[in-house]
């Protein structure tokens, strides 16, 4: 059968408009691509930077601490300080020892100077979180698994309570507090985070506070223009 050339106009435009939109397709498949790598280099940077500021912090918090003699044990890649149990507290109770008070006076204030006269670092944190942690040794005369982790609970975020409250009292800076009201988070974590030695618990290095620092967050989708850009715990 011979096609009229109506017909034949009318199929070759068509063959023009799925070749068009084919074309426009695969120019919109590359443009994506090519923005998809770029955010994953730029989100990539970013992480790093945030490293980068988290071990600065840390190399910062060793070199003030070691320089006021104080003792305490800094993670090098998280910026993260752990304090033992029985530099704090009483044994077996959350209430600040004397000399776990004299420690707070001198830890402090050389903390939060490292933290906050550094404006790289003071300008992304988010939070310092306290954290207290128990091991996992049981209560005399509590049956239940459940409240055996309850009533750790309570003991660490009394633990980590204490501390934040008596950080207000130590002789640091006083015009950092209306930001330490705004960022200072508590947590207990009852004896969920043991700390392993050997592939056993180390009874008394899991009983501890952390000080941890949460920083502005890079996120994928903000690289995307999914969401607002905003610089991270």
């Amino acid at each position: 059968m011979i096609k009229s050339r109506h017909v034949l106009n009318e199929e070759k435009q068509e063959n023009i408009f799925w070749m068009t939109m084919t074309d426009l397709l695969m120019g919109l498949a590359i443009i994506f691509i090519v923005l998809f790598i770029l955010a994953m280099t730029g989100f990539s940077q970013a992480k790093l930077q945030e490293q980068n500021l988290k071990s600065e912090v840390a190399q910062d918090l060793i070199k003030e601490l070691k320089s006021k003699n104080i003792n305490a044990q800094v993670d090098l890649t998280t910026g993260t300080v752990k304090l033992s149990d029985l530099q704090l507290f009483e044994v077996g109770s959350y209430n600040l020892s004397e000399s776990g008070k004299a420690f707070l006076n001198r830890f402090v204030p050389a903390y939060l100077n490292v933290i906050f006269e550094n404006s790289k670092i003071s300008d992304k944190i988010v939070n310092i979180v306290i954290q207290g942690h128990t091991d996992s040794q049981l209560f005399a005369n509590v049956e239940s698994k459940d409240l055996q982790f309850i009533r750790n609970m309570e003991l660490s975020t009394n633990r980590a309570n204490e501390v934040a409250k008596y950080m207000f009292s130590t002789p640091y800076n006083k015009k950092y507090s209306n930001t330490l009201h705004k960022i200072l988070v508590v947590e207990g974590k009852s004896y969920s985070e043991p700390v392993i030695v050997d592939g056993k618990e180390d009874y008394a290095k899991s009983r501890r506070v952390e000080l941890k620092l949460v920083v502005k967050s890079s996120n994928l989708q903000d690289f995307m223009g999914l969401k607002n850009n905003e610089f991270n715990r």
